[in-house]
C-alpha cells in the first residue's frame, strides 16, 4: 500500500501533466487562431479580413483568407503601433479602399490596437497604407523581429494591456 506522501505526489504529478497539455493544447489553439485583422487601408483586401503576418527574408506579408498584401521592407517609409491612426497619416490623406473606422477601448483601456504601415513601392508610384489590429500580446513578438528585418524601428505609442 502507497504512504500518503506518494500518493500526494502521485496525485500532484497527474494534475501538473493534465494542466501541462491543458495549456499545451490552449497554446495551440490561441497561435493557430489569425491574431491580425485587416481594418483599413489602401490595398484591396475585405474588410475586417483576419489573417497572419508572415516575416519572409526580404518581404512581410500579410496573408488573410480573401487575399494578400506583400511589403518589401526596402518600400515602408514608416510603422507605427498605436491606440489610432496618428495625425501624421491622416494628413497624408491615402486613397482609403477601406476606411479604417477605429474602435475606442471601452472603459478608458489605453492599450494599441492598430498596427499602420506605410509604403511607396516605388519612386513615382502611390504611398499605400495598410492598417492591421491586433492586440499588444499578439504584436509584442514581432517587433523585434520588424525592427530587425526592416532596418527602422516602430513608432510604438504604448506597449500595454488593453485592460
Amino acid at each position: 500500500m502507497k504512504s500518503r506522501t506518494a500518493r500526494l505526489a502521485s496525485l500532484l504529478v497527474a494534475a501538473g501533466c493534465v494542466l501541462g497539455v491543458t495549456k499545451g493544447v490552449y497554446a495551440r489553439d490561441h497561435a493557430a487562431k489569425p491574431a491580425f485583422k485587416y481594418v483599413g487601408g489602401t490595398v484591396m483586401l475585405p474588410e475586417r479580413c483576419q489573417g497572419k503576418l508572415e516575416m519572409n527574408a526580404d518581404s512581410m506579408t500579410f496573408q488573410c483568407t480573401d487575399g494578400s498584401a506583400r511589403i518589401p521592407y526596402s518600400a515602408i517609409r514608416f510603422m507605427q503601433y498605436r491606440t489610432d491612426i496618428s495625425h501624421r497619416v491622416r494628413s497624408m490623406k491615402p486613397h482609403w479602399k477601406v476606411k479604417p473606422q477605429l474602435f475606442t477601448p471601452m472603459f478608458g483601456g489605453k492599450g494599441n490596437r492598430y498596427f499602420t504601415i506605410v509604403y511607396q513601392e516605388d519612386e513615382h508610384g502611390p504611398t499605400n497604407t495598410l492598417v492591421l489590429e491586433v492586440s499588444p500580446d499578439d504584436m509584442r513578438p514581432y517587433l523585434a523581429e520588424i525592427d530587425v528585418k526592416v532596418g527602422r524601428r516602430v513608432d510604438v505609442e504604448y506597449l500595454g494591456d488593453n485592460d
